[in-house]
């Protein structure tokens, strides 16, 4: 399959572009990365270097790959982190193109707005995303705050609540004033969740699953690891799978890939060691069905 994925790009690490391109790789798809930032290292460091791409470049680039004749040949269009509100129009522009040329193709939107109940982006992205990309999307992979801030919660209030309260926060960008058909919520931190393990859930009008997987233990937490399973989780529904199964394969491969990434101690995922082991993780994680 071809993706096209729009987001950020950085010369030391594994985050947006960085992280998704050679998973999909190795498992067969045709990846065409657009960059909306190119950094030195991601945020998290004390400092970084690098530039936003401006709209104009990014829409460029797309001009470039449609006279290819590639949009009519686009499987699936993936976004994630914006480097201003301008790139957002950028990606809707594509997503229109590429469903103009293909009519099968789903779009995927990692709505990037913050996390552990802090936003990092402007005001006038976190505004995008709510009203524009979001109802746009096929397929939605908030994290857990970032969907309190698209069902219109409280600020973080999801953040250990009920299970069910967050499949019910899910549900409601499900609705018919929106063309999402499935959401992943990539980090479902549940009032039930034992501390030593992660969650993730899948939800869709079929109902809805959950995966739980044994957290790992990190002297500084690795980024990349949402981007990368929200790429997986499209590729794998693109694939034909459901999303349950589709769940159950992002889960172990991201499980396997940080399972290497904690044995060699490293604080950037272990893309490179890890690549055979994601393709054919050793421990397969059933999600199962909770609604």
């Amino acid at each position: 399959m071809n993706i096209l994925s729009i987001q950020s790009h950085v010369a030391y690490g594994h985050v947006g572009n960085s992280a998704i391109v050679l998973p999909l790789q190795r498992l067969g798809h045709e990846v065409w990365p657009v960059h909306t930032v190119m950094l030195s290292n991601h945020a998290g460091y004390p400092d970084h270097a690098g530039r936003t791409v401006s709209a104009g470049e990014l829409a460029g680039v797309i001009d470039g790959l449609d006279r290819r004749g590639a949009l009519a040949h686009c499987d699936g269009i993936l976004s994630g982190y914006l480097g201003d509100v301008a790139a957002g129009g950028v990606v809707l522009d594509a997503v229109a193109r590429v469903r103009n040329a293909n009519e099968g193709a789903l779009y995927c939107c990692d709505p990037v707005m913050g996390d552990d109940g802090e936003i990092y982006v402007d005001a006038e992205i976190v505004a995008f995303m709510c009203q524009r990309a979001a109802p746009a999307a096929d397929i939605l992979t908030p994290n857990l705050f970032e969907l309190s801030i698209l069902a219109e919660s409280a600020p973080d209030a999801l953040n250990g609540a009920p299970l069910d309260e967050i499949i019910a926060a899910a549900r409601k960008l499900i609705e018919p004033d929106y063309r999402t058909s499935t959401v992943l919520v990539t980090s479902v931190d549940h009032a039930a969740l034992a501390s030593e393990a992660v969650a993730m859930a899948a939800v869709n009008s079929a109902g809805a699953w959950l995966v739980t997987t044994p957290a790992h233990s990190f002297d500084v937490s690795p980024h990349g690891a949402g981007d990368l399973c929200a790429a997986l989780f499209c590729v794998a529904l693109l694939a034909g799978n459901d999303a349950a199964e589709a769940l159950s394969r992002t889960a172990s491969a991201v499980h396997a890939l940080l399972t290497e990434t904690a044995r060699l101690g490293k604080s950037e995922l272990a893309l490179v060691e890890a690549q055979d082991v994601m393709v054919a993780p050793e421990k397969f994680f059933r999600a199962e069905s909770i609604f």
